[in-house]
């Protein structure tokens, strides 16, 4: 743990990590558990303690999931079953439908209350004797040299870190005091967000779990955010009258068709421009970027706050290898070019929705319907969002997808991969391929190997739902080396070579940190 804030010289850790949201306490939590010390800074001194983000996919959960919370944020989790777009007559548009078991072994998309996951994830970087937490400091002042970053905050304390990484929001202190200019995709309007705590279910109220209203005469979302809990959005004309679209009667009267003060007592009124930007550099030395604070989005596609989470899972193992002296810094570099791609692939496809949703001409809105109702017509199997892969950087032979997670047996009980054999890196291989590696060197380097079989037994799993075989048919593989993100590193038919390049990357070097 680092030592308490105050005068002289201050703290020295590893990483000091700014910003005490979702993105930020998981990458202190993910540092931490790694064995780096962390000092956490929030410049509030508590919480925020009100929802914002309000879902996130599959890909996600399993990151929780690994971070031991799964059985604390499952009670309070509404897993979606689709996602629809209708006019302003009530016609269906666009309906995508959601797996209640997805690729990553959890729901496609869970409806969540952000205080819920924050609390969670709050405690456990409390609990932790590498993590420092830290409320209520503002930090004021960065510099850093070839050794380390120091940080100055409101009171004169100096905070030194080897590395620092800026989860603070998209008005973020770090991305403006490094001087980094945003790229703007174009896309800001106006909304006014209502979110609700209801007496009784959703579904008993008959609330629309997850709709967008494409009315020209007023663009609407309704979404069910969590278990009894219920957000509107409403488009606003005119962001200059956002204070006089705050008051409470003014929602109460807005989702009158939908709920009464009988049903539910309301939470919280925001106004919001949702934004489209994205950073220009996501490194600076021995300074990161992540979350809001690297790019912004549209909420269309519920992808702002996971594509957070992202950026810190693909931070973590990869600062976690710098600071072990098993790779150069230089290895930080593959974080935005593996990254930036993503998101902007995501942002343009949420911009994309945005716009067709807000059309606010009515012959516009009539072309689009007319468009969208042949496509549904042409093509009646319905839909499913499907996420991009990595950029390049970090990913060999076949990687750069999201690896998969279903439901394993190693002979004393069942349950899915993660919970059997545990995160990091690992080889993935068919029970045969066993027969080709160099088990001994693996384990030296730190990489679990699960071969998948009939039987359980040293080293093999059962494949209880048959996932992992389906994958890597359609992979054309018999061996998938997985990094500590989930994400393919390689994959092919031949698993020494796959073997190879997890070996290549793992193996230590000397280095300057």
């Amino acid at each position: 743990m680092t030592a308490p804030l105050g005068g002289g010289s201050g703290p020295v850790a590893e990483v000091a990590v700014l910003g005490c949201g979702p993105v930020g306490m998981t990458l202190a939590a993910l540092l931490g558990r790694a064995g780096h010390s962390v000092v956490l800074l929030e410049r509030h001194p508590g919480l925020y303690g009100l929802p914002r983000a309000a879902s996130f996919d599959g890909e996600v959960m399993r990151a929780l999931a690994g971070l031991g919370l799964a059985g604390e944020l499952a009670p309070t989790l509404y897993a979606q079953e689709a996602y629809e777009w209708r006019n302003g007559a009530g016609d269906l548009l666009i309906r995508q439908e959601c797996r209640a078991v997805g690729g990553s072994g959890w729901a496609d998309i869970s409806m969540f209350h952000q205080p819920a996951l924050e609390n969670a994830l709050h405690a456990l970087c409390a609990s932790m004797s590498t993590v420092d937490v830290r409320l209520g400091v503002e930090v004021t002042g960065l510099s850093q040299s070839r050794d380390g970053v120091e940080l100055t905050t409101a009171t004169g304390a100096i905070v030194r870190a080897r590395y620092a990484i800026g989860c603070d929001g998209g008005n973020s202190f770090v991305r403006q005091a490094l001087g980094i200019e945003q790229d703007d995709r174009g896309f800001a309007e106006p909304w006014l967000v209502c979110d609700f705590a209801l007496r009784r279910s959703a579904a008993e109220l008959g609330l629309p779990p997850m709709l967008q209203i494409g009315d020209p005469a007023g663009p609407t979302t309704v979404i069910t955010t969590g278990t009894a809990r219920q957000r509107f959005c409403f488009m606003l004309d005119d962001a200059s009258r956002f204070d006089e679209e705050r008051s409470a009667d003014d929602a109460w009267e807005r989702v009158r068709p939908y709920l009464s003060r009988e049903d539910g007592d309301l939470v919280r009124v925001a106004t919001y421009t949702f934004r489209s930007l994205v950073a220009r550099r996501w490194r600076d030395g021995r300074v990161l970027l992540a979350g809001d604070a690297a790019h912004q989005m549209p909420p269309f596609l519920g992808q702002g706050m996971c594509s957070g989470i992202r950026d810190a899972l693909n931070i973590a193992f990869k600062l976690d290898l710098v600071l072990r002296g098993i790779r150069e810094p230089g290895l930080l570099d593959t974080y935005q070019s593996e990254r930036e791609p993503h998101v902007r692939n995501v942002m343009e496809a949420s911009i994309e929705l945005g716009r067709r949703h807000t059309i606010r001409d009515p012959a516009l809105a009539r072309e689009r319907d007319a468009e969208l109702l042949a496509r549904r017509a042409a093509s009646p199997e319905p839909e499913r969002i499907r996420l991009p892969d990595l950029g390049p950087g970090l990913v060999g032979s076949g990687g750069g997808g999201l690896s998969v997670q279903g439901r394993v047996s190693d002979g004393v009980g069942t349950g899915l991969l993660d919970e059997v054999v545990g995160g990091g890196f690992r080889l993935l291989v068919t029970e045969e391929a066993l027969a080709a590696l160099d088990l001994p060197a693996l384990e030296r380097a730190g990489i679990t190997v699960v071969g998948f079989g009939s039987s359980a037994g040293k080293a093999v799993v059962i494949d209880s739902d048959g996932t992992h075989r389906r994958w890597f048919a359609e992979l054309g593989a018999t061996a998938v080396a997985v990094r500590p993100d989930n994400y393919v590193l390689a994959a092919g038919p031949d698993p020494a070579r796959v073997a190879d390049e997890l070996l290549t990357l793992l193996a230590p070097r000397k280095m300057l940190l």
